[in-house]
């Protein structure tokens, strides 16, 4: 683990260059283990369990504001099934539905068409399946380029590119960069975000089933349960590798970080450029993981080793980079990633990170400090809201201001002083 990583962690409560190329299918011996029968669906089940009892709520950690103060006011509703939210630079706000289509909010309405409609070409039957990531091209005012991270009609995941010209996309400027051929039904990912650096991350789970049966996540040897790393500014191949990604003696070098189950929503903070990613637990424990601006990858998150900071199976998987803070399934059962706020709304919020759970609809804050000497690096958190929603994303519009999705009801809410 990196010295800078050498970490006090201080819960504030202890919440329990290649053209096209394709994955190969996974392996075809016995696994280890076998699968589960009947996966529990996450992260956004179609009827999710019932809501755990609230949490009391511990007493304010410092810089934290009073959550009292404040409310999730719906800002849109209609959708069906939200799954993403995401700005593109401009005041416009893109709302991803799984089926397959892209919705545009624009000056306070949502347009009739979609940015693009690819439902004919999506597969969504399964809870975990369908369109499930957008990031749009740092110089998307220029190129119109945007990615969507989606699975097909034969449950296998596309990473994709389209163009834009103005608030419309036409289906056919498709250029396909990536297909990874998916073992099970859930445990997609869907994640997509461009760092700081300009490169492109793309989030995969482990391929499913439960436990990680063909143990994906500790494999080298697989794009799955793992963050990959692209660069998509190259015109003579379908992409490059950044020549810095961490496994240069590897068949499949894009990958920059494994040991992940389901990764569900990573961000980077738009101020310093840190990393904060969320993966989707087993039966006990959900995590947030953290990666430092400008930290190298090769990252190992610890599944199936470690579910969490606990062993899930046999925990001989060496330097694993442990969560920042974690919850029990007492509170939740799949959590959702946020982002830091930097909005100029609300000043108290600044550098709080957001991020919540699907099926209780407790949504927690976390403030990533510094001691004086710079030495000691704590990451606090702490219960805010219990809200009710289905949480399947959260997002944020080109002031920085921060919304969540409920994905039952279709509605789209932004944290605002309470009235």
């Amino acid at each position: 683990m990196p010295p800078r990583l050498l970490l006090t962690v201080i819960l504030a409560f202890t919440l329990a260059g290649c053209a096209q190329p394709t994955q190969p299918a996974a392996p075809t011996a016995p696994p280890t283990r076998q699968p589960e029968p009947t996966p529990t669906p996450e992260p956004f089940p179609d009827t999710p369990p019932p809501a755990p009892a609230a949490t009391t709520v511990p007493e304010s950690i410092p810089n934290l504001p009073d959550a009292a103060a404040y409310q999730w006011n719906p800002v849109v509703s209609g959708l069906a099934h939200p799954i993403d939210i995401r700005n593109a630079g401009d005041a416009r706000l893109f709302i991803v539905e799984q089926r397959g289509r892209i919705r545009i909010l624009k000056d306070g309405q949502l347009l009739l068409t979609p940015l693009i409609d690819i439902v004919g070409r999506v597969g969504s039957n399964g809870s975990e399946q369908g369109l499930l990531g957008l990031a749009f091209h740092p110089k998307f005012s220029e190129n119109g380029y945007f990615f969507v991270n989606y699975t097909d009609k034969n449950g296998n995941t596309h990473i994709s590119r389209f163009t834009a010209s103005g608030d419309t996309a036409d289906p056919s400027s498709e250029k396909e960069l990536i297909t990874v051929t998916q073992p099970f039904a859930n445990h997609n990912g869907g994640s997509l975000a461009f760092g700081p650096d300009g490169y492109l991350y793309i989030g995969l789970g482990d391929g499913g089933s439960g436990g990680d049966p063909y143990d994906n996540a500790q494999s080298l040897e697989t794009w799955l349960g793992k963050i990959l790393r692209i660069d998509v500014n190259v015109t003579e191949v379908q992409y490059g590798v950044p020549a810095d990604n961490p496994f240069e003696n590897i068949q499949l070098r894009e990958i920059w970080a494994y040991g992940l189950r389901n990764p569900w929503r990573f961000s980077f903070d738009s101020l310093t450029g840190d990393f904060y990613i969320a993966d989707v637990g087993q039966n006990e424990i959900e995590e947030l993981n953290f990666v430092a601006a400008g930290e190298p990858g090769g990252i190992n998150f610890g599944w199936n080793d470690f579910e969490g900071m606990q062993v899930f199976e046999g925990g001989n998987a060496q330097n694993v980079r442990m969560p920042v803070t974690q919850y029990s399934h007492a509170d939740g059962c799949a959590i959702t990633g946020g982002y830091v706020y930097r909005g100029q709304a609300l000043p108290a919020w600044n550098g709080v990170y957001l991020y919540g759970d699907y099926c209780s609809g407790l949504i927690w804050g976390m403030i990533h400090h510094f001691s004086t000497d710079g030495k000691e690096e704590t990451f606090n958190s702490t219960l805010l809201f219990n809200s009710g929603l289905t949480i399947s994303t959260f997002g944020v519009d080109q002031a920085g201001e921060i919304y969540l999705a409920d994905y039952n009801n279709g509605t789209v809410y932004r944290l605002e002083k309470a009235k």
